[in-house]
């Protein structure tokens, strides 16, 4: 099962924060097939925005869910062919 790094909230988080860590929790809990084209959309929006900094095992954890929504992405647009 994928790791993904969450914090607790505070009363300084924004709003992306909060619906960032809610979309994560959704993840973790169900998969990225449980999110719409637009959840996915904006869950990669908001990683793509997100900086970890130092923490070199939260941002690889980040370029791997962004892969893979990626793929999720690529995989519900392609249509299906018939071989």
């Amino acid at each position: 099962k994928q790791e993904i790094i969450t914090t607790k909230l505070s009363h300084y988080d924004s709003d992306d924060e909060i619906e960032l860590r809610a979309l994560l929790k959704t993840v973790s809990d169900k998969g990225l097939k449980a999110l719409t084209i637009a959840e996915l959309d904006r869950l990669r929006g908001l990683l793509e925005a997100k900086d970890y900094g130092d923490n070199k095992r939260a941002d690889k954890s980040k370029r791997k869910l962004l892969k893979q929504i990626n793929s999720t992405f690529y995989d519900r647009h392609r249509p299906s062919r018939l071989l």
